[in-house]
């Protein structure tokens, strides 16, 4: 039981985007590119260890975005050439950002996480966890125009996705890690009317596709005694702005139909709703509280927070509950508006309030 986690990104050092820039541009050998990617790790590796947390990852320093590891892994994907999904903030400022399509056969040319995950057990003795794309995530960059010549219908490109991120999950699990969070933001854009309607025109039945993804994560993760999955929920980040809203109400046969142990939950505004919906998390599965923002500099008030946990205590006992950021802090390469100085507050924050509330952490780091 982790009681203090993070969801996945940090925030890319500046020599970092820099290096990807002149790597892509034929300015930069592979050798330094990785040499400049493994500062990065050490560096986030480093910070989240300083700030208390009990679960770490490389901070996705690898990646252009969350979903990055897949197109850059697979073959078979127009980078920019999906569906322009819209990000917005309180304020009505919006951010258009390309999505990948599949275009022609996947067709796997290197492992997606491995490099990733034995980096990150080869420099530390913390807990550490790998993230990766989800089905369902992934099944949002099929059109029906676009991706037919390759596979006519999604169902034919959705089954050679799951035996890709199955086959990574068998991997991971050989290599040694034992926490797998599976990241599906998708799963929330099926609160939205507009994004509802939005699969609708690319060929995908925003209902049915509710059941299809549960059914596809389920078979991804398999059955494998002993390791941790988790699934991580939010509404879309994107340099501080989002894509959805809305509470898990709709959605909650997640819960019920999947067999992750841990659900990584967004619930840092009024965007997220209220704690009602965890009534339907079943009993033996833990619920991380997104409670601080990851897209705000302002940092929370620690009282606020247990206040928060308490209100959630009542849909949810507290021995079911821990605590985390709503969500990375660099979901894009570009990441959110908010200082290196605020995100290492940030996790601190996380790490001390959950210390204060469970106690200290019974796996010693």
């Amino acid at each position: 039981m982790y009681r203090s986690d993070v969801v996945g990104s940090l925030l890319r050092p500046s020599y970092l985007k820099e290096a990807r820039e002149r790597h892509e541009a034929g300015e930069l050998s592979h050798s330094a590119f990785k040499q400049a990617e493994d500062r990065a790790v050490d560096e986030a590796i480093a910070l989240q260890i300083r700030s208390g947390v009990e679960m770490i990852t490389d901070g996705e320093m690898r990646r252009y975005a969350f979903f990055g590891h897949l197109i850059d892994a697979v073959e078979g994907f127009d980078k920019f050439g999906g569906w322009a999904i819209p990000f917005r903030n309180e304020k009505g400022e919006k951010l258009v950002m390309p999505r990948p399509v599949v275009v022609s056969r996947l067709r796997r040319k290197h492992p997606l996480c491995a490099e990733e995950f034995t980096y990150l057990r080869a420099r530390t003795h913390h807990p550490g966890k790998t993230t990766l794309i989800s089905a369902q995530q992934a099944a949002a960059y099929y059109d029906s125009e676009k991706s037919k010549s390759a596979y006519p219908k999604i169902e034919n490109y959705l089954a050679d996705l799951v035996d890709i991120l199955r086959d990574e999950v068998e991997e991971l699990i050989r290599l040694g890690c034992a926490y797998i969070q599976i990241d599906s933001p998708q799963y929330t854009a099926l609160l939205d009317p507009q994004l509802r309607e939005g699969y609708r025109q690319r060929g995908n039945d925003p209902d049915k596709l509710l059941d299809l993804s549960i059914e596809m994560d389920n078979a991804v993760i398999g059955n494998h005694p002993g390791i941790v999955f988790g699934l991580h929920l939010c509404r879309g980040n994107n340099q501080s702005k989002f894509y959805s809203a809305g509470d898990y109400g709709p959605i909650t046969k997640i819960f019920r139909n999947t067999r992750f142990q841990r659900f990584l939950l967004e619930y840092d505004d009024e965007r997220s709703g209220g704690f009602e919906p965890l009534r339907q998390v079943p009993e033996d599965r833990t619920i991380v509280l997104g409670l601080v923002s990851s897209k705000k500099a302002q940092l929370e008030s620690k009282d606020e927070l247990k206040q928060r946990i308490e209100a959630a205590a009542a849909f949810a006992t507290l021995e079911r509950l821990a605590l985390s950021p709503q969500c990375g802090f660099a979901s894009t390469m570009e990441g959110n508006l908010l200082s290196v100085e605020d995100q290492e507050a940030k996790l601190r924050l996380v790490a001390e309030t959950a210390r204060e509330v469970w106690g200290k952490p019974a796996v010693a780091a």
